[in-house]
């Protein structure tokens, strides 16, 4: 009896001692990292950021993504601006696209756009290789992929081929020279967005 009263004796200090004991902190919670912003449009391996102002399509064939850009006051048909991407080793040379997208192109005269009528330009923006073109004349239409279409005078064209880790991007406005003109530097801005996330 004196045996079992010991016992219980003891445990009871136990729990005593252990309820006065302190109980071991919860550790601070770690703040996490931001979030990527899943809401950037990508393609190939890049993202880039979407103007506000530019319209989302929907989603066609062999395109990224595609924009609508309201018309400037003087043009009746709004301009669009394409974002291909054709897979990685896809989609042609850089100077086989540039002169494909100079070839939609002609003279009011109908003759063919010379190399003195075209802006080209290579440079590195976010340590990726950009090709850059500007071409106004008639628009002849958007090549054998894109469907028929009827000439358009007073057009321009703004393109970038962004060439990034999984292939290029081909970026390509087209639209009346107001329009595209107005969206020039937005174009611009869009373009200089182009990184790896």
């Amino acid at each position: 009896m004196k045996r079992l009263l010991g016992v219980m004796s003891l445990l009871a200090a136990v729990g005593v001692a252990q309820a006065q004991s302190p109980k071991p902190q919860a550790a601070a919670p770690v703040p996490a990292a931001p979030a990527a912003d899943a809401s950037a449009p990508s393609a190939g391996g890049l993202t880039w950021t979407a103007p506000k102002d530019w319209e989302a399509q929907p989603a066609r064939p062999m395109r990224a993504a595609t924009y609508r850009i309201a018309p400037a006051k003087g043009d009746t048909e709004p301009a669009e601006l394409a974002i291909f991407y054709f897979g990685a080793g896809q989609g042609g040379a850089v100077d086989a696209n540039v002169k494909r997208w100079v070839g939609q192109f002609q003279k009011p005269d109908g003759t063919a756009v010379t190399d003195k009528e075209v802006r080209t330009r290579q440079e590195k923006l976010n340590g990726l290789a950009v090709t850059t073109v500007d071409v106004k004349g008639t628009y002849t239409g958007g090549g054998p992929m894109m469907g028929p279409s009827s000439p358009k005078p007073n057009a321009r064209l703004l393109g970038a081929i962004v060439e990034g880790p999984e292939g290029p991007l081909f970026f390509k406005l087209t639209g009346g020279e107001r329009t595209v003109g107005g969206a020039e530097k937005t174009f611009r801005k869009l373009v200089e967005s182009v990184k790896q996330p």
